[in-house]
């Protein structure tokens, strides 16, 4: 199902951002810029292909970092065929902090992984 996917992202939850910046930026030489989201900022590097997200929240040991597949359209199609399929949706289809549409569900270990699709592309396929 994800085959035609691409990981495109890994989403790390910080406590700190701007230590969180200092640090990737400063000490690991990565291009970590801070924006302005809908629900505040955030930070991102794309390094390549991939894109770091440095998103502030609560978070216990283990359920960051998230890895992120991008889909280039139909995120809700996608929804439902996971759930078909009995995978765990943990957090339905919503507004993703860059404006765009994710999706996160579990893998048999409680891993998070999640769907992300850009704003101006068809939430169906």
């Amino acid at each position: 199902m994800l085959s035609q996917c691409k990981v495109g992202a890994i989403v790390f939850f910080v406590s700190d951002l701007n230590r969180s910046v200092e640090f990737y930026r400063g000490a690991l030489g990565l291009p970590v810029n801070i924006v302005d989201g809908h629900d505040g900022s955030f930070a991102h590097a794309d390094i390549g292909e991939l894109t770091l997200v440095f998103i502030v929240q609560d978070v216990r040991p283990g359920e960051s970092p998230v890895v992120v597949f991008s889909v280039d359209g139909g995120i809700d199609d996608y929804a439902e065929a996971l759930a078909r399929r009995g995978v765990e949706i943990v957090v339905p289809v919503s507004e993703a902090p860059d404006g765009g549409w994710s999706l996160d569900f579990v893998d048999p270990d409680r891993n998070v992984l999640s769907l992300h699709q850009p704003a101006d592309r068809p939430r169906r396929g």
